[in-house]
């Protein structure tokens, strides 16, 4: 029996082992904040004559850098869900952590061009499985009610890796920085040796009793419960009942899961194109417009550090309101106020370039309202939909999908924003972003169905309504 299972039992219905493990669960993308967030306060110094590398970095170097990441993350994250439903959630979330301890170890064994570049290559492992695997552990582990506030918690915890990053490059020497990081993802892998598989896993490779054991340890219920016996039930019986096709027969065979296919593929893309990323890159220049105004004098270093607590901050409402306020009323919100934002930096932009006086405040307030609607609901809300809305068989492959979506997405901006920008200018480029803020609010509104506390069927259900009902009023 597992070694959590057996040493950590407790009764009466507690939760208190889904919110451990779930908590353990996260600190690998805590790790992946703060690997992508020690980039980002980095660079000026790794091109500068105090570089921590024996040569100061040139231009083609950093752009290696800071691009490689997103090309090994679609490389290795398209087969990344077929493995997770091969192998397990358990080997794959331990593969994601040890591939973090690898990206450490390279960059204290040497902070040359060559070693950065080959460190940021392998973090395009846990660039993808962190999004594809831990969402899923995380679903399958939870009850209904929790999938929602845990889930959020990825996001969460991936800003907290972020600002903890942010501070530490202001704080704390380059090594030890370095140590730090590799500390955290080094105490996880031995974690990760001891917790189980998830129950859905273990029913689909015929372990049906060790799944009982788990999910009773994870319920806080004795294993001959009858509220237990009534979930294993639905587990059993829903593997029993799967079609054992080919993930994308399914999709074209089955409405309700194409359209869940379509819907989850439109907002996974609509966010990463609403101009959160570009938003990050251009903050610099938004704070050193506003200093001259209001008199807001903050280093390079400074300015991260309150872009990542924007971040953190409305991560944290995400996972505190989520529950409460449903999926799509949260969606459809914070996807409007990214608009709203990306709407007045483009006026903002386009008029102070015609030489009409803005105050220097507008742009900062823009910015920190499109980064904290972002961080409070349509990026956390992009992940969370995945797992709510397909069955166990097609959770990993459509991840995948999804998440190759991301980082291709992600890729285009950061390898053509410059290039976009002096051939439109940068106002129209925001109000791009806005644009598609707005089509994802507007498509949220229409198409997506309320996913909270909902069964894969009873979201199915209303998704074949709304398909009927479409048919019908068509003449």
């Amino acid at each position: 029996m597992n070694f959590l299972i057996s040493k950590f039992k407790w009764q009466n219905g507690s939760r208190i082992n889904q919110y451990m493990l779930a908590i353990i669960l996260t600190i690998p993308l805590l790790n992946f904040g703060m690997v992508q967030g020690w980039l980002s306060p980095m660079i000026w110094l790794l091109q500068s004559a105090d570089s921590p590398s024996p040569v100061p970095y040139d231009a083609t170097e950093i752009s290696w850098v800071t691009s490689v990441t997103y090309i090994t993350a679609i490389i290795t994250g398209a087969p990344m869900g077929a493995l997770c439903d091969r192998y397990g959630r358990k080997i794959m979330a331990l593969l994601t952590t040890f591939s973090l301890i690898v990206y450490w170890q390279i960059k204290l064994l040497s902070l040359e061009p060559w070693a950065l570049i080959l460190a940021r290559a392998v973090a395009g492992i846990p660039c993808s499985a962190c999004y594809i695997v831990l969402p899923i552990y995380l679903k399958e582990i939870c009850d209904i009610d929790l999938r929602g506030a845990l889930g959020s918690m990825l996001i969460m915890n991936r800003n907290i890796g972020y600002l903890l990053s942010y501070i530490g490059a202001d704080l704390l020497a380059v090594n030890t920085m370095l140590w730090l990081g590799l500390i955290v993802p080094s105490v996880v892998f031995c974690a990760f040796l001891f917790i189980p598989e998830t129950p859905e896993f273990l029913v689909k490779q015929g372990k049906v009793d060790e799944a009982r054991s788990v999910l009773a340890w994870l319920r806080g219920l004795s294993v001959t419960d009858r509220s237990l016996e009534s979930e294993m039930e639905k587990i059993v019986n829903a593997e029993k009942k799967a079609d054992h096709k080919s993930v994308w027969g399914i999709i074209y065979a089955d409405k309700p899961t194409r359209r869940a296919f379509i819907i989850t593929i439109v907002i996974k893309i609509t966010q990463q194109f609403d101009g959160y990323l570009i938003v990050l890159i251009y903050a610099g220049f938004v704070f050193k417009q506003a200093s001259s105004s209001i008199g807001l004098e903050l280093t390079p270093n400074k300015q991260v550090m309150v872009i990542g607590l924007v971040q953190l901050l409305g991560s944290t409402v995400a996972t505190c309101v989520v529950e409460k306020t449903g999926r799509k009323l949260l969606l459809v919100t914070t996807s409007f106020l990214v608009g709203v934002g990306m709407l007045v930096l483009s006026s903002w932009f386009y008029l102070t370039s015609m030489g009409v006086w803005l105050p220097g405040w507008l742009p900062v307030v823009a910015m920190c309202i499109a980064i904290f609607a972002d961080a409070a609901g349509f990026q956390p809300i992009s992940y969370i939909i995945i797992t709510d809305m397909f069955a166990f068989q097609l959770r990993g492959t459509v991840s995948s999908i999804a998440n190759i979506s991301a980082k291709l997405s992600n890729f285009i901006q950061m390898k053509w924003f410059t290039n976009l920008c002096e051939f439109v200018g940068i106002h129209w480029t925001f109000f791009f972003f806005a644009v598609v803020c707005f089509i994802a609010c507007f498509y949220s509104m229409v198409e997506f169905p309320e996913t909270r506390q909902k069964t894969v069927e009873e979201i199915y259900t209303k998704l074949n309504r709304k398909e009927k009902n479409k048919s019908e009023s068509i003449p």
